[in-house]
C-alpha cells in the first residue's frame, strides 16, 4: 500500500512489484506523488530561462512539427539532482522490468506550444529484430511534468499494451476503437514510466502556456543510442560514487559547452 509521509508518497516493494506487472503488461505506468513541489517549481524556473536562451542560439531548439520542440538539459543544478535521476523508486522499477545492467542515456524536455497539433502516432525506437518476435522492454522513457498536464495543455497519449503488437497490428487496433489512445493528466511530482514501443503520439496544447515534460531515457547496457547524449563536467562526475558513475553513459569535459547543438531530431518508427 503507498503511503504519503510529508505529502510524499512512499512506495514499498509491493508497490514496485506492482508497477513492475502494471509496466510489462501495458507498456507505461504511473507513479503519483514521487517529487516534491519545491523541486518541480525549481526546474520550471530554471527550465524557463534555459528555453529562452536556446531560443536564440541556432540548433539550440530540435523541432518536433508545429509549436512542438525538444531540448537536452545541461547537467549542472538543479537538473543534476541524484534524488531524480538516480531516484530510488525509480531504479527499483527499473531493477524489476531490466534483465540486465542499465544505464541511463538522456536527459530532455518535450514542450507542446499553443498552435501544436496532433503528432503522428508513432514509436520512438524499433523492434530488436523484427515486429514477429516481441521485444522486451530493452529501453525505458521515465517522464515527468513541470507542470500540470490537463486535457487542454497537450496530455500524452498512449495506446495500452501495443509495445507487444505488429506495429501495424496496433495501428488497426487504434484506428478501429479495440485499443483506445488515451490521454495521461499528471499533476506536478507524478512520475510516468513507459515503452517506447508503444505507439503514442503527441496532442495539441491549446492554452497559452508551454507543457513542459521532462523526459530521462533508460537503456539495456548494449544499446546504441546515438541520437541523446550526456556531458557532465569532469568535477561533478568525479564526485560521484561508483555505482552512479557506471549508470551513466556520458561523455566527461573539462567545462560543458556553451551552446548546444540538438541532434535528436529524427524520433518517429
Amino acid at each position: 500500500m503507498v503511503q504519503s509521509i510529508g505529502g510524499i508518497a512512499k512506495y514499498s516493494a509491493t508497490d514496485l512489484d506492482r508497477l513492475a506487472q502494471q509496466l510489462n503488461q501495458d507498456g507505461i505506468c504511473i507513479i503519483p506523488s514521487l517529487f516534491e513541489q519545491k523541486l518541480i517549481e525549481e526546474w520550471a524556473e530554471a527550465f524557463e530561462k534555459l528555453f529562452r536562451e536556446r531560443q536564440n542560439q541556432p540548433g539550440g531548439l530540435a523541432p518536433r512539427e508545429v509549436a512542438r520542440y525538444y531540448l537536452t538539459l545541461p547537467w549542472v543544478s538543479p537538473f543534476a539532482n541524484e534524488l531524480v535521476f538516480a531516484n530510488p523508486v525509480i531504479m527499483g522499477l527499473l531493477e524489476r522490468v531490466f534483465y540486465q545492467e542499465y544505464v541511463m542515456v538522456q536527459l530532455g524536455v518535450d514542450v507542446p506550444f499553443q498552435g501544436s497539433d496532433y503528432q503522428e502516432i508513432h514509436r520512438d525506437f524499433r523492434p530488436l529484430f523484427s515486429d514477429q518476435i516481441v521485444t522486451p522492454l530493452y529501453a525505458l522513457a521515465v517522464n515527468f511534468p513541470l507542470v500540470e498536464v490537463t486535457a487542454e495543455n497537450g496530455p500524452f497519449q498512449m495506446a495500452r499494451g501495443t509495445h507487444v503488437l505488429l506495429r501495424e497490428e496496433g495501428l488497426k487496433k487504434v484506428a478501429s476503437g479495440e485499443i483506445p489512445m488515451e490521454s495521461f493528466y499528471m499533476q506536478p511530482g507524478d512520475v510516468m514510466v513507459r515503452s517506447p514501443l508503444a505507439l503514442h503520439r503527441g496532442s495539441p496544447n491549446r492554452t497559452n502556456q508551454p507543457r513542459p515534460m521532462v523526459v530521462m531515457g533508460y537503456a539495456m547496457h548494449w544499446l546504441h543510442t546515438p541520437k541523446v547524449e550526456l556531458t557532465l563536467q569532469r568535477d561533478y562526475y568525479e564526485s560521484l560514487r561508483m555505482e552512479i558513475k557506471q549508470m551513466l553513459r556520458c561523455q566527461v569535459a573539462e567545462e560543458l559547452p556553451k551552446e548546444k547543438v540538438e541532434t535528436y531530431v529524427n524520433f518517429k518508427y
